[in-house]
């Protein structure tokens, strides 16, 4: 068909684009991200490092004299402050946590996954694991290090808290 008169001819390029005026990077915008960090850096991390770590004890008010109804001051007696004794070190109760630690983690090695708890001379395991077959050989390849600690018996709970069985060690 012949193009006829009363049709406008389209322009063949596509003129696309837009009217937005590009513009460069945004420096401004990382000048404010970095000042940010520093005052948070400033703050949390310098902050700290002028804190004391423990407040200086208050000075003892010096020590008042009392008269006797006859004039004559009384002296008291000398104040001894026992010096504070050095903390004990329990052996034994190192040594049931250190084996409550070995038996966690043969448990953690043959994916058994368990808790233990030291109760006295008894040793409560909780685990999901308790009805499982491998657990039995698993309590008794470390058995010997559990007696050795002064442990004489041994509780497995399910994650509920019930027994699922108890025997010595």
């Amino acid at each position: 068909m012949p193009l006829g008169a009363g049709r406008a001819q389209r322009p063949t390029v596509d003129p696309g684009g837009t009217a937005v005026v590009r513009r460069g990077f945004p420096i401004s915008a990382v000048v404010v991200a970095v000042g940010v960090a520093a005052a948070i850096i400033l703050v949390f991390g310098v902050g700290r490092g002028g804190r004391r770590a423990a407040p200086e004890p208050a000075a003892l008010p010096a020590p008042v004299e009392a008269i006797a109804a006859s004039g004559a001051p009384l002296t008291a007696a000398p104040r001894t402050v026992p010096a504070p004794e050095p903390p004990r070190s329990d052996t034994a109760a190192q040594d049931r946590r250190a084996a409550a630690l070995e038996l966690e983690a043969t448990l953690r090695r043959q994916r058994l996954w368990g808790r233990a708890e030291i109760l006295g001379t008894r040793i409560d395991v909780r685990s999901g694991s308790c009805a499982d077959a491998a657990m039995a050989p698993a309590i008794d390849s470390e058995r010997a290090v559990l007696r050795g600690a002064g442990l004489t018996k041994l509780r497995c709970l399910a994650q509920s808290g019930a027994v699922v069985f108890e025997r010595d060690l």
